[in-house]
């Protein structure tokens, strides 16, 4: 079977990487040259909006995916008519948009933060006036890791914050004083499966993930559930065929739907080595129409990330809990460059190694 993808990033190179093994052979449509994805199969040059560009990737697919969630919906669409697309294009839309995307959980009874829609100065002071500080003023499209997005905790902020990202469409939420930051991870199969992974504990730095450990410590059964029942909810709303992750708020008791990606995602990259079937495998063989692989945990996990640049190998590989996946990309500030998964046995021994790895890994 061939595999389309569109975008070459890192996700791209292990949805292609995860498809090897089942005899899948990956094409991914990218403008640049030697992108991450790329260096481990078939590239088509071009534009995510260049028709020609689209047309070659469908003649040379069975299916098509997407690695990131602001593919134009119009591409996705004019594919959809020629070669079967997963995820739908129903997903982006609710994704590209924060606005739509706050609406849509609560149309599904999924709790959120407070928000309020800002088409104006004059909606921004009213949602400030309403929701109150801290606040967090976002643009409505195109954010991720951090960017176009301002804390609002004082007045003064509140107009430094309008100064910088007025003048297009933006959203005020209200800022969740939380316990800690979860994703969950789930994927449903075109036959309707759904199967999801442990609720996953995050760890956030400027915006942009750092570490993440599944499954998340000292998680009550009731909030698992819960997670996966609101994850059940959006899945079977949008017909989804492919893996989705939620990114959740917790507050106590209470999971607050911070926002969605309908892709892989960086908080499942210790799927590959810490659960019996990885995100991309799954998602491989939901879009392609195979039977889903089961997603229980295999021990314990912590991911960190490499921000920029990455510790060198021999370093890395010293510690003998280490599994390293570097992207092929060359080293920029704010750039993901690689992730390293360490495992243990045991949540105790998890916790005992943790401020070790913590310290070789941490952030420069």
């Amino acid at each position: 079977m061939r595999l389309g993808i569109i975008g070459g990033g890192q996700l791209g190179r292990m949805i292609a990487l995860a498809g090897y093994p089942l005899d899948i052979r990956s094409t991914v449509l990218e403008p640049g040259t030697g992108s991450s994805a790329a260096q481990v199969c078939e590239h088509i040059a071009g534009e995510f909006d260049d028709l020609q560009a689209l047309y070659k990737l469908a003649q040379a697919s069975d299916v098509v995916t997407f690695e990131f969630e602001n593919v134009p919906v119009e591409s996705a669409r004019w594919l959809a008519e020629r070669v079967p697309v997963f995820p739908p294009s129903r997903a982006l839309e609710v994704s590209q948009e924060r606005l739509a995307e706050k609406q849509f959980f609560q149309s599904l009874g999924i709790p959120t933060p407070p928000f309020a829609p800002i088409e104006s100065e004059a909606d921004f002071h009213r949602a400030v006036a309403e929701i109150g500080l801290p606040a967090v003023l976002k643009t409505r499209r195109f954010g991720y890791d951090g960017k176009g997005q301002a804390v609002i905790r004082t007045p003064d902020e509140a107009n430094a914050a309008w100064q910088k990202l007025g003048g297009r469409p933006l959203i005020l939420e209200g800022f969740v004083k939380f316990d800690r930051e979860l994703s969950l991870v789930a994927v449903r199969g075109r036959d309707g499966q759904i199967v999801t992974y442990p609720l996953i504990e995050n760890v956030h730095i400027d915006g942009i993930l750092h570490r993440s450990i599944a499954p998340a410590p000292d998680l009550g059964e009731e909030l698992t559930e819960r997670a996966a029942e609101f994850a059940a909810r959006v899945l079977t709303e949008l017909n989804y065929v492919g893996v989705l992750t939620i990114e959740w708020f917790q507050d106590g008791p209470r999971l607050l739907a911070n926002e969605m990606a309908p892709r892989v995602h960086n908080s499942g990259h210790w799927t590959i080595e810490g659960a019996l079937t990885s995100q991309f495998e799954n998602h491989v063989r939901a879009v392609c129409g195979l039977p889903l692989g089961r997603a229980d945990a295999v021990g314990f996990s912590a991911m960190y990330n490499f921000i920029g640049d990455a510790l060198p190998t021999p370093a890395v590989l010293a510690n003998p809990d280490a599994h390293l996946h570097l992207y092929g990309k060359s080293a920029r500030p704010g750039r993901k460059i690689g992730h390293v998964t360490l495992r243990a046995n045991s949540a105790a021994e998890l916790q005992e190694k943790l401020p070790e790895w913590d310290a070789q890994f941490a952030r420069k």
